[in-house]
């Protein structure tokens, strides 16, 4: 499998998920004029995944159709927004309890997806370095695009583009190489409680999910600070947005770097190391009041350090995960990545009256934080052996 067709398949679903941060929000306000709204909208289609992810593992570490669920949950989630499209005509409840459903249907995407990108690829590093592309396109086209539709026509209309991006993206996965795992003998409770166990236990494994998720608060709180940033010292908040396309733009082409070329001569876990310090030296330069081109220098250099280091801790989830729990512990870790941008950027709301140069230092403290948890991985740690039997008697201790 080409690493087009894989971008193919996985690019639109995550569109569709980044997008509705944006879409949802402006929905609420033109339909029903109440921001509030906006933002249990947006809530309502994000929490249940930290939910529901164990179980969307399991189900796809058992079934022997993971393409099938994938390609339904993208369907799900079309059909979700474009419910959301007719808010104000249909009842409230109805657009929640849709976007409930796609919330909970969104790890089969995500993390699960990810989960299998191994199947189509000789190279693993190559295989992770798109995975990771694939996030960091979606994280930019999915609010750009958006934002563009809705600056020209109706949000409703952007609700529908993300609806259209998710049925494109349902129909590509049911083309990409997903082998089924072999299926342990024991039940689902019995694989939940094995996959929690090696989480919380193997160290190697439980040291890239905390740095990972560590990272992620600070990249939740960024784009709160940097709207704060440029609106405390030019008194022009829209100029934050820059900062945040540069910091996105910056990701997209670490990711693209690390596609092309994947780094060999470092240990993988070196790599995430290094990319999440730089990161957060960077993201600590740039708070310097030097201007605001200084502060964009400063944040692309430190978001081009993200796409290494983000496929790296994709790659070293996966070697660590024994197959039969692996796809839980991608959704888990989605999850556990997914709440922690949440908390960020809530806390970063919470104190946006301080001093934004401060807060942006203290998130670049908190990637470099994240960067030093990976000084916990155990030097030399092999891959987890992946054979059935060893996933089958891992299911049996946690029985």
């Amino acid at each position: 499998m080409s690493a087009a067709r894989y971008l193919a398949a996985s690019i639109p679903l995550r569109v569709a998920s980044s997008g509705s941060s944006v879409v949802l929000p402006i929905l609420a306000v033109q339909r029903l004029h109440d921001v509030a709204i906006g933002g249990g909208l947006v809530a309502a289609s994000l929490a249940p995944s930290v939910i529901a992810a164990p179980l969307v593992g399991v189900a796809l570490d058992r079934t022997r159709h993971p393409r099938r669920l994938v390609a339904a949950s993208g369907l799900v989630t079309a059909a979700a927004f474009a419910l959301s499209a007719f808010l104000g005509t249909v009842p409230l409840w109805a657009v929640v309890a849709a976007l409930v459903i796609s919330g909970a249907a969104s790890p089969f995407f995500l993390g699960g997806l990810s989960s299998f990108v191994t199947d189509g690829f000789a190279d693993e590093r190559r295989a992770y370095a798109a995975d990771a592309l694939s996030y960091n396109v979606g994280g930019v086209a999915g609010p750009g695009l958006a934002a563009i539709v809705v600056s020209v026509g109706a949000a409703g209309a952007g609700a529908f583009i993300l609806a259209g991006a998710s049925l494109l993206g349902a129909i590509a996965v049911s083309g990409l190489p997903m082998a089924p795992r072999a299926r342990p003998e024991h039940g689902a409770l019995a694989a939940i409680g094995a996959g929690t166990l090696h989480l919380l236990t193997h160290r190697p494994l439980a040291a890239v999910t905390l740095s990972g998720t560590v990272a992620q608060f600070g990249a939740g709180a960024l784009p709160i600070c940097a709207v704060a940033l440029e609106l405390q010292r030019a008194d022009t908040p829209e100029r934050g947005a820059w900062i945040v396309t540069a910091f996105a733009i910056g990701s997209l082409l670490g990711s693209l770097i690390a596609t092309g070329r994947p780094p060999r001569r470092w240990r993988t876990e070196t790599v995430m190391l290094v990319g999440f310090a730089g990161t957060g030296l960077l993201t600590i330069v740039a708070a310097l009041d030097l201007g605001l081109p200084w502060t964009i220098a400063a944040i692309s250099l430190s978001g081009i350090c993200t796409g290494p280091s983000t496929a790296a801790m994709l790659l070293l989830r996966k070697q660590q995960s024994p197959a039969s729990v692996r796809s839980q512990i991608f959704t888990v870790g989605s999850g556990l990545r997914t709440t922690a941008a949440a908390v960020g950027a809530a806390v970063a709301g919470l104190l946006a009256g301080w001093d934004a140069g401060t807060l942006i230092i203290v998130i670049g403290v908190i990637w470099v934080a994240s960067a030093l948890i990976m000084l916990g991985y155990p030097r030399g740690a092999d891959p987890v052996d992946d054979d059935a039997d060893r996933g089958r008697s891992a299911v049996g201790r946690a029985s």
